[in-house]
């Protein structure tokens, strides 16, 4: 069943319901016949039918989500998630003194994720989940802070001039970075690279670095940094400089897709460096949106001063998540999907994502006129891609209009620093991207490269269709 629910879908209205012979049409009744309140409330209540109708019409003018292959984001889910969205759809998650199943839900999801990820006492793992991969993040960045403020202050030393060292990220972490006064430090990319690299960190990372970011999943082209290899560089620094910069993993989006299909890739908690780890359950968890997981090695690289207990809600509670009230029903439905797929389960989606992904590239690749940066192998479900021949008369922000005039949402978009001048293309593969739909995109990309070349259209200097994250 899709998220994005089509035209077909209805709420039916109940065979005894009470209303007015006109209200049985949506659009000869009063609400029908006028244009929605766009700066006012109405004075009056309105049938519900008759508003969940009209609102339902406009949205249906959205974009068809499975379609988008922009987003990283869920957009098919099975009936049961539905209901257990449903279900849960007043229960507050932070009140856990209240819903104590659902705080046990969050806990055996933890330790679950924990497992997953090679740590070293799963069932001793502290970790949280958040309303996604950004929250997530955040809470792993102010960790890192506040683990190194304490070190500093510990020594006599001064705590004002804190920095985080990264690649190309999300914006997230540039958010963090602004909110939570830390520089900053973003490499730029080499030659031929996306993403960073173990030989540039010895000239960035200092004694005020509270650590480094790796991404398992780079938001721009869809590969993995190597963040073994990141971490051997910083344990080598750490032996050459006495310096010990913690390594904090953005798995976004691979932390749902390596442990699967690509399990010997050695990038979570089985490296010593490695301190705190995020992901999002909305991405390639498969759950709907709305969670993320955040979690921590041991218990003590999260500090207890980030830790808040409330006891206004019934009960002495710990809460260390940025966002304070959301529903149950996500991580209701993400616990759901870990029983219900299980590791062959998600073994078996993400293996159908990245056949689908490869084959995809290949066709690209044929087409003539594109250069692949990530071709749907030994990283994300995606692929990547630029032009050939920049300069020629295709233009990639063209040719996403063109796809969205056949129901596409492709984003082009700039690489990062250093590397602007490439504009690329990014195309998602995601639970619901069948073998049928993948080579029915496959097809319009190549009549749309056609139809270009016959108008011989570019879309000139401006920017385009919008990056997606």
């Amino acid at each position: 069943m899709a998220l994005h629910r089509t035209a077909g879908t209805r709420a039916e209205r109940p065979a005894d319901a009470d209303a007015s012979d006109d209200d049985h049409d949506v659009y000869t009744s009063l609400l029908g016949g006028r244009t929605l309140p766009r700066r006012a409330m109405p004075d009056a209540p309105t049938d519900p039918f008759n508003v969940y109708r009209l609102i339902r019409d406009e949205l249906d003018m959205d974009g068809n989500a499975a379609q988008n292959l922009a987003t990283f984001c869920t957009t098919w889910s099975e009936p049961q998630v539905h209901r257990l969205m449903d279900d849960n759809l007043a229960k507050n998650m932070i009140d856990k003194d209240e819903y104590p199943r659902t705080a046990e839900i969050e806990s055996r999801c933890v330790h679950l994720l924990a497992d997953l990820w090679h740590a070293p006492d799963s069932a001793g793992t502290v970790g949280c989940s958040t309303t996604g991969s950004s929250e997530a993040a955040m809470l792993g960045g102010l960790a890192m802070k506040w683990r190194w403020r304490q070190r500093r202050k510990a020594a006599g030393l001064p705590a004002d001039r804190p920095n985080l060292v990264c690649g190309p990220v999300q914006v997230c972490w540039e958010k963090f970075a602004r909110y939570f006064d830390v520089e900053l430090r973003q490499v730029p990319l080499e030659s031929g690279a996306t993403g960073l690299r173990p030989s540039q960190l010895r000239d960035h990372v200092d004694e005020n670095t509270i650590g480094v970011v790796a991404v398992l999943g780079v938001t721009y082209t869809c590969d993995y940094e190597p963040v073994a290899e990141l971490a051997a560089e910083l344990d080598a620094v750490q032996h050459d400089t006495g310096l010990d910069v913690p390594l904090h993993v953005d798995a976004a989006s691979g932390g749902f897709v390596a442990p699967f299909v690509q399990p010997d890739l050695v990038w979570d908690f089985r490296l010593p460096r490695v301190r705190s780890i995020n992901s999002s359950g909305h991405k390639y968890g498969m759950a709907p949106l709305g969670v993320g997981w955040a979690l921590w090695r041991e218990s003590g690289d999260l500090p207890e001063e980030l830790v808040f207990r409330v006891s206004y809600l019934g009960g002495d509670m710990p809460t260390f998540a940025l966002n304070f009230s959301r529903p149950g029903g996500q991580v209701a439905a993400q616990y759901f999907l870990l029983l219900r797929l299980g590791r062959a389960g998600y073994r078996a989606i993400q293996q159908r994502c990245l056949d689908s992904a490869a084959r995809l590239a290949d066709e690209i690749a044929a087409m003539g006129p594109f250069t692949l940066l990530h071709d749907g192998r030994g990283a994300l479900p995606a692929v990547s891609y630029t032009l050939r021949d920049p300069d020629g008369p295709l233009d990639l922000h063209a040719l996403s209009d063109q796809l969205r005039m056949r129901g596409w949402q492709v984003p082009a978009y700039p690489l990062p620093p250093d590397r602007q001048e490439t504009v690329i293309h990014r195309v998602l593969i995601r639970h619901g991207m069948s073998a049928d739909r993948t080579a029915l995109f496959a097809e319009d990309l190549r009549q749309s490269v056609a139809a270009l070349g016959r108008t011989g259209a570019r879309h000139g200097s401006g920017p385009g269709t919008a990056f997606h994250h």
